[in-house]
């Protein structure tokens, strides 16, 4: 099948009919094979998972061999929302292209994104009218508080995950997002990583993996 958007398909070594799909969304200029780094690591513990890792939609506005989920340089708050949408849409299509492709129902598919990725797969997955499995955050925030609590519609379960010493999403967003997710009653847990930056840390891949497991494995 061809996607709507460029990706980079990860299947488990013993290639069975996968039951389930996670979908990984890289961040701002990264691409789908930077992110499958790791679902290469995953696959080698999760049997009957596919995993599905697109390139965002558009070229990256300062890292032309990259792309973006939506321009994040000079754009008031208002812009940023508007464009997030467009992309809320087209990540969207993805999903259920990959619910099509594999026969899988939305309750078996998980969301994982980092940074812009993680933005992205919050705002859509908290706004899908068939409830998915579960979000995986790294390094992230949502995008505007507001907007998505006049637009929630499903409650998946979310993990989140952010280096203390995070200087391109600092760890503040990280708070928010546990302090609505609290008082939107969702099911939400937290790991913070000490002295650790803008990126996903052992573990946390390990911690993602185990998350995986539990909601899909049992």
């Amino acid at each position: 099948m061809s996607y709507s958007l460029n990706t980079t398909i990860i299947t488990s070594p013993d290639k069975q009919k996968p039951d389930n799909a996670v979908i990984l969304c890289h961040g701002y200029g990264g691409d789908g094979k930077d992110i499958s780094i790791l679902a290469n690591y995953w696959k080698n513990y999760l049997t009957k998972t596919v995993f599905i890792c697109p390139d965002a939609p558009e070229r990256c506005a300062v890292s032309p061999t990259g792309f973006q989920w939506f321009d994040l340089m000079n754009q008031t708050k208002d812009e940023i929302l508007a464009k997030s949408l467009v992309a809320e849409i087209k990540l969207n299509k993805l999903i259920d292209e990959v619910k099509t492709e594999y026969n899988i129902p939305s309750k078996r598919i998980i969301l994982c994104g980092f940074s812009q990725g993680c933005m992205i797969s919050l705002q859509t997955g908290l706004k899908r009218k068939d409830k998915i499995n579960s979000i995986i955050g790294y390094s992230g925030k949502i995008i505007d508080v507001k907007h998505i609590e006049n637009n929630i519609i499903s409650k998946p379960d979310i993990i989140l995950m952010h280096g203390d010493k995070d200087e391109i999403v600092p760890i503040s967003f990280l708070l928010e997002a546990k302090e609505f997710f609290y008082k939107m009653d969702y099911k939400i847990q937290t790991k913070i990583f000490l002295n650790c930056e803008h990126r996903i840390p052992q573990e946390g891949s390990s911690l993602g993996l185990e998350f995986i497991k539990k909601k899909l494995y049992l």
